[in-house]
């Protein structure tokens, strides 16, 4: 780690924090600049304008992660799919950005994940030939970006031994062997963005959700408290619209041309032990696979499907019945136990906000969401608003970067270069700082070194170590933690975001009354605007 973690002094997001907070973002006064959406994005760019000095304030309608940042794969990616479209500049970002999180800004949210790619009869020799190629040019990006070879393992190719060592629930019949390649895994998006939130609040800014804008302006925004109804105006020098696929709604001018991705969500009893995730190449296609992720809380995700979006854009989008077949169908070409419907124990869907750059309408006449680039773009409306758009998970601090550049340069704001390529999120610390702690394995993490605080909870209180849900890991402690320090105001907060037990409904129903209780025990404050 090249900085000292940022302490905990100032972290806290609260209830109580956030209704003094609003009060101060709307008694009049003018702040240096002011963000719109607490995805991964937004909550980067609060963070890399409050981190260069300047006063700031950021805005939510709903919850930190509320839209795409929390409907991911989970993956940090290094940029291989962009080799094959021969989009190299992204391919090299995506790289440079996957190391800055393992190696210097979140090491303890973001780690290597083995993948195995096994070679079936539905696998010709061409195509592994392809598929291996494409590794060794992944693990070349990895040296590009400078990224240890400790930190990700060099590709190898297996034999079918080794291959269902790795993976024992593949057919065995016409497996001749696999490849193992690695990535890097998000411990969960959500907390990523919790972990932005806060690190941005100890550099003074000003995180508010439930904090609608209901309209932009180069010179602030007019916005309602979603918890009162009550209207008030945050005045700014810059305004940045960093609201992902609701981009548009705010800002006239920018189409964004919504890609879902879907994922299912089975307990890990319906495939067995994966010590790595599987790569299944998707029939017909030669660089789109299915991913098998399995997860440290007994759950697998099977993803993911990237079908253009028309129409509304939805606060929590459907999983579409064909969506379900198609990931079934190609989870089954590969699996010695096929997994059927009645197995699945949740899905989610997620949007890509790609901008549509075609100059058709978004009605599904331009060419498949697949086959959009994921370059970002940042774009300054004719008034002054900047909005970036576009990108992905695995570059949000780029993308973060290059909006309060673009804000700083319109608006002639006093402001130095960016830090955040080495400035550490809330929790993180060198790998040997981290094994050391008392706690967990699994709390450190998802909390780094506040591991030890949160585990804290539970030893003074028995009651809080116990789990929430029967068979899963989220005990009271990190409930209680969470309204405390995270800026949970609700159950949904709670369920659905800084612990993702929301993910399977039956676990979310049976949860609901003990985080209820919990929820009870804690004060909590909901001011109006001044």
């Amino acid at each position: 780690m090249s900085q000292t973690a940022v302490p905990a002094t100032g972290a806290s997001l609260s209830a109580a924090r956030r209704a003094r907070e609003l009060t101060e973002a709307t008694d009049g006064r003018v702040v240096d600049v002011l963000v719109v959406g607490l995805g991964a994005t937004g909550a980067g760019a609060a963070l890399d304008a409050a981190a260069r000095g300047l006063d700031v304030v950021a805005v939510d309608a709903h919850d930190l992660a509320f839209g795409t940042s929390r409907w991911s794969s989970k993956l940090v990616h290094g940029g291989l799919r962009y080799l094959a479209s021969a989009q190299f500049d992204v391919a090299h970002e995506s790289a440079v950005e996957r190391g800055v999180l393992m190696e210097r800004t979140a090491p303890h949210l973001v780690r290597a994940q083995p993948f195995v790619l096994p070679l079936t009869g539905l696998v010709s020799r061409g195509q592994a030939a392809l598929a291996w190629a494409g590794f060794r040019a992944g693990d070349a990006l990895r040296l590009s970006a400078r990224t240890a070879r400790a930190t990700l393992p060099a590709p190898r190719r297996l034999s079918p031994v080794e291959t269902r060592h790795l993976a024992p629930a593949l057919r065995p019949g016409g497996l001749r062997g696999g490849l193992l390649s690695w990535d890097g895994r998000l411990t969960d998006d959500a907390r990523l963005v919790t972990a932005l939130a806060r690190t941005a609040a100890a550099h003074d800014a000003r995180v508010l959700t439930r904090v609608r804008a209901l309209e932009l302006t180069a010179s602030g925004a007019r916005v309602r408290d979603e918890l009162t109804g009550e209207e008030g105006e945050i005045r700014a020098r810059a305004v940045i619209n960093a609201s992902g696929v609701w981009a548009g709604d705010l800002v006239d001018g920018i189409r964004i041309r919504p890609s879902r991705g879907t994922h299912l969500v089975l307990r890990s009893e319906h495939i067995g032990p994966l010590p790595a995730g599987l790569h299944i190449p998707i029939p017909g296609e030669t660089n789109r696979f299915v991913l098998v992720l399995p997860q440290d809380d007994g759950r697998i995700y099977v993803g993911l499907t990237d079908e253009p979006l028309d129409g509304p854009v939805p606060d929590v989008p459907d999983v579409p019945e064909t969506d379900i077949g198609f990931l079934l169908d190609v989870l089954g070409s590969v699996l010695d136990v096929p997994v059927r419907r009645g197995d699945i124990a949740g899905a989610f869907a997620g949007l890509r906000p790609l901008l549509d750059t075609s100059g058709t309408a978004q009605s599904g006449a331009t060419s498949r969401t697949a086959d959009i680039s994921r370059r970002h773009a940042v774009l300054t409306s004719s008034d002054g608003v900047v909005s970036v758009v576009g990108g992905k998970l695995t570059t949000y601090r780029r993308m973060a970067e290059d909006a309060v550049n673009a804000a700083v340069d319109a608006r002639g704001l006093a402001a130095g270069p960016s830090p955040t390529a080495t400035l550490p999120l809330m929790g993180a610390a060198a790998p040997r700082t981290l094994a050391a702690l008392r706690a967990p394995r699994r709390l450190v993490q998802r909390y780094g070194i506040e591991a030890p605080a949160v585990y804290a909870l539970a030893v003074r209180d028995p009651r809080l170590g116990e789990p929430v849900v029967p068979g899963h890991p989220v005990t009271g402690a990190e409930v209680l933690w969470a309204l405390r320090h995270e800026g949970a105001l609700d159950e949904s907060d709670l369920l659905d975001r800084r612990t993702r037990i929301g993910l399977v409904p039956a676990d979310r129903t049976e949860a609901l009354a003990a985080v209820r209780g919990l929820m009870g025990e804690t004060e909590s404050s909901r001011s109006p605007l001044a």
